[in-house]
């Protein structure tokens, strides 16, 4: 039995696993790796991790879906969720589905590791001085509606009242910057 933390990292970007291995076999950990929600779930049962990340956008996938399974399967586990794709809508579901923390990509070793080591909110975070431009605006409210129909790009896109290759266009762009 080994007395290293478990670490589990459930991202379906080779290169980003790689890198983040290395990284973290550096720092002392006892790594795994997980590319699908499968993978993740019957790492998790053959060795329960103490942390996680979690991609948001897995490739066949959403993250938040596999979020409350995972932690099923290994209660204690610290979940820090990643994604390039964020928005308030799956920040806040990611929290009150159990993530201790919620990051935007690209992060680094040291980054995640300071994110699943906090056990409590910054008083003192920055606020922006300027308020979300229109397109950001736009991009959170398509989040918000999408997570409200479960991920259904049909479903979602008449609720916004666009056409569905619209909708499947703009979700392929990454976030606009506040």
């Amino acid at each position: 039995m080994s007395d290293q933390e478990r670490l589990l990292i459930v991202d379906d970007d080779d290169q980003f696993c790689f890198v983040m291995e290395r990284a973290m076999r550096r720092r002392g950990y006892e790594v795994s790796i997980a590319h699908t929600q499968a993978e993740a779930l019957e790492a998790a049962r053959q060795a329960p991790p103490d942390l996680a990340t979690l991609d948001l956008k897995l490739e066949s996938d959403s993250g938040l879906k596999l979020l409350p399974e995972l932690l099923t399967v290994a209660p204690e586990c610290r979940v820090i969720v990643l994604t390039g794709y964020s928005s308030i809508a799956t920040a806040v579901e990611a929290i009150k589905l159990g993530a201790v923390n919620y990051l935007c990509k690209p992060a680094d070793a040291d980054e995640i590791l300071h994110a699943l080591d906090r056990n409590s909110g910054d008083v003192d975070v920055e606020i922006a001085d300027n308020p979300p431009s229109v397109n950001r605006v736009t991009w959170e409210h398509i989040q918000k509606v999408l997570q409200e129909h479960d991920g259904n790009i049909s479903a979602t896109a008449r609720a916004l009242g666009m056409h569905r290759r619209t909708l499947q266009r703009k979700l392929q762009k990454r976030p606009v910057r506040h």
